[in-house]
């Protein structure tokens, strides 16, 4: 009985502590395995970084399709360009070139 009573005087005592146990608990499990977690922060920076790669990349696609259409309009035609089109599209050829198709 006596131990019992010893029991209650220390928790009784300490409640705060062990409340504030839990409560320290409780934060850390959520920072580091939360949805806002520290690992989770990780993992957005590492995608945000391969969109902006995968971005730079179309963007500078897209700058060369851009440079070949102005060559293309009829103010500022390119020859050459246009000959290469035309050959690709309509399966033009010279009587001395020999064709070779590649599967895709």
């Amino acid at each position: 009985m006596k131990r019992l009573i010893e029991q209650r005087y220390l928790v009784r005592h300490n409640i705060l502590t062990i409340i504030g146990l839990c409560l320290t608990v409780y934060f850390a499990w959520h920072i580091v395995a939360g949805e806002r977690s520290i690992f989770r922060l990780v993992t957005v920076n590492h995608m945000i970084e391969k969109v902006a790669t995968d971005y730079e990349l179309e963007r500078a696609k897209r700058t060369q399709l851009e440079a070949k259409v102005v060559k293309l309009r009829p103010g500022s035609i390119d020859p050459d360009l246009l000959e290469e089109r035309a050959r690709v599209v309509l399966g033009y050829a010279r009587p001395d070139e020999h064709i070779v198709i590649l599967p895709n």
